[in-house]
Formats: structure tokens, sequence, C-alpha cells
């Protein structure tokens, strides 16, 4: 338990609390309920910004905040739907979207998998928040029904929209599906994808938001020797967004290369979180692009002489919105490492990418 998962949890607290505000009649509950509402809408803001610059982004925060998120507006929904506020077959649309991508997701984590926020995902929590406050909000103030008409109308369209996208990106999920004609030239099987069907989706996936908001990418690598490059190329019409990479093996290349302080790489070792960090920062810095990533690890098959452990990897991911990393301790052998730290990197990429320029917020 961390902070920000603390402010995840904040959310469910206030449920209760919001709810009854809401039914007990005591003068400006209405508005009241309304500023709860909006503060605790944006924990959802506080808690990402705060994981991803305290590098405590972790996979409890991934499932439970999205989870927090359903329950908080569904509730008032609910609420919303006995004081006669809003239609019931809203609430019955938006609620079936958010079971099915609860079910989703569930299936994902069966197989070891954390399906993180999509755009789209986002919006449509941004709709939903907007719809709740002017539906709260209409009863003491007439004036705003039509404009809260308007807003539960663009929620349930994205609410429809954004989960017809889920289940079309992981559709591979739950069920066989013909997928031979994938998106990004890769030929799969059907079913769950295989770490190289899955790393393909993930170029192809990163590809597609970089190229959406005009954004460009580099990499600086050390244990994967140029996968991470050669994963983001793979993709056709990647020179729109891919300018460069660094294979910044030995410690005087992350020296010169990437402009790691010597004392660092002394000090904490050059597989190390501090690294990882500064080795994103560098490529970020050479290349001049809107984000890069970095890798640092230990592939295997033996240490190298390190007391850590083989296996251990950091992978961060520097953005005008500040640097994060991760520690990962994968346990296949030297070529399987290399290959889930280069997919690591591309979906800690995209998730990043996914967030520049828009509002603070990991709910889907």
């Amino acid at each position: 338990m961390n902070v920000p998962n603390g402010l995840t949890l904040s959310r469910l607290a206030a449920i209760p609390v919001l709810m009854a505000v809401l039914l007990i009649s005591f003068p400006a509950h209405d508005q009241l309920a309304a500023v709860l509402f909006i503060v605790f809408s944006l924990t959802d803001s506080l808690d990402g910004l705060l994981a991803r610059r305290s590098g405590k982004v972790s996979d409890l925060g991934k499932f439970l905040d999205p989870l927090a998120d359903k329950l908080f507006v569904l509730s008032v929904f609910v609420v919303l739907v006995q004081e006669g506020l809003v239609a019931a077959w809203i609430v019955l649309v938006i609620f079936s979207r958010e079971l099915a991508i609860t079910i989703l997701r569930s299936v994902a984590a069966s197989q070891g998998r954390i399906i993180a926020a999509a755009p789209l995902g986002k919006t449509k929590t941004i709709t939903q928040m907007a719809a709740v406050t002017l539906l709260i909000l209409q009863r003491p103030y007439p004036v705003l029904v039509p404009v809260a008409g308007v807003a539960v109308f663009l929620a349930v369209a994205f609410t429809v929209w954004s989960g017809l996208d889920y289940l079309w990106r992981f559709r591979y999920l739950i069920g066989p599906f013909d997928t031979s004609r994938i998106r990004g030239g890769a030929v799969l099987s059907g079913g769950a994808p295989s770490l190289e069907e899955a790393s393909i989706q993930l170029s192809h996936d990163l590809g597609a938001v970089l190229r959406e908001r005009g954004l460009t990418v580099s990499v600086a690598e050390s244990c994967t020797g140029g996968m991470v490059g050669a994963l983001i190329t793979g993709q056709p019409g990647s020179s729109s967004y891919f300018v460069g990479g660094v294979i910044a093996y030995s410690n005087e290349a992350k020296e010169k290369q990437l402009g790691v302080d010597r004392q660092l790489l002394r000090s904490s070792g050059a597989v190390s979180r501090e690294v990882a960090e500064a080795m994103a920062e560098g490529a970020r810095a050479a290349f001049g692009t809107s984000l890069a990533g970095s890798v640092t690890g230990i592939a295997g098959p033996d240490a190298d002489g390190s007391s850590k452990p083989v296996g251990l990897t950091y992978i961060a991911v520097a953005s005008a919105r500040g640097t994060s990393s991760r520690e990962f301790r994968f346990s296949g052998d030297r070529e399987a490492n290399r290959r889930q730290a280069a997919a690591e990197v591309a979906r800690l990429l995209l998730e990043e990418a996914a967030e520049i320029g828009r509002p603070e917020t990991r709910t889907a």
C-alpha cells in the first residue's frame, strides 16, 4: 500500500458519504454533493500523477484504480435514477459496458496480463464525470437541464464506443478469433498471443498513438541490444515517429553517448533505477523527442560478476511530464528475458504516449 493507492481507496470510502448527501434533503445538499463528487474525482488525477513521479506505478494500482472509478460513478448514477434525474436504461448501458471490460480485465489477469487504460477509456470517464456533475446540479439549477441532457448523450456515446474499442483491441483474450490479418503484419494463431505476437501488437498500438498525437520517440538500450528499436521500426511508417536509438552496452558508452554521470554509474551500478532514468533522459535530450524509453538489466545466463540477480531489469520512460521507472524480475533464459524487456519498454512507452496531452487520469 502506498499514497497513490490510498487516494484510490479514498474514492471507495467516499461512496456511502456521497450517496447519503444526495438522498438526505437539507439546504444546498445537491451543491455539496457536486463538490464532493468533483473533489474525489480529482483524486483520480492525483493518484496517477504521484504514482508516475514517485515510480510507484503498480499492478495493484492499475487494477484497483479503474475498479474504484467504476464503483464511484455507478453508485451516483444509481441514486440519480432513484431520484428520477436520469433514465434507468442509461445506467444499464453504462453498467453493461463496465461489467464487460471488468470481465475482460479478469481474463487478461488470469493470463498474466494487465490491460492498461486506453485513450477512449479516459475520454469516456471524463464525459461520464461531467454528465454526473451536471445531473446533480440540474435539480437546484433547472437552467442546466438541457446541458445535462447533451452531456449524458456524449457520455453514453463514448461509453459504448470505448467498450467496443476495448473488445476489438483485446479480442484474442476472449476467443479463437481469426487474427491472421492483424494490423502490423504479424501472422497470429488465434486465442492468447505469444510474447512475439503481443509485442508486435504493442508496437502497432504505440505507433498508432504516436502518429495520432504527432509525437516522436527514441530509445536507449543496454541488455536488449537493439531489440526495442527493431520492435518499434518493424511497423510500416515508423520513420514518422521513431527518431533513433543508442545501444549503450558499456558504462563508457552510457556516459559518453547518453550523458549518464560517471559517479552515478559507480554508486548505483549500471543495472539500477537511477541509471535507467538517466539513460531515458539522455536519449530524449540527444534526439529531441517527445518521449524516450530505456532499459538496463541482467539478461543472463549469469550475472557477470554482479551481486544482482539474473533477470533484474529496470525500464524508464522520459517525457515532458517527467521521468518514471519500473523494476522487473524476469525468470526466463537470456533470450526470453531480453524479449520480455523489449515488450515492456513498448508497453510503458504506449502508456506514457496515451497520457501526453490528456487530463491526468488513469481510469479506464
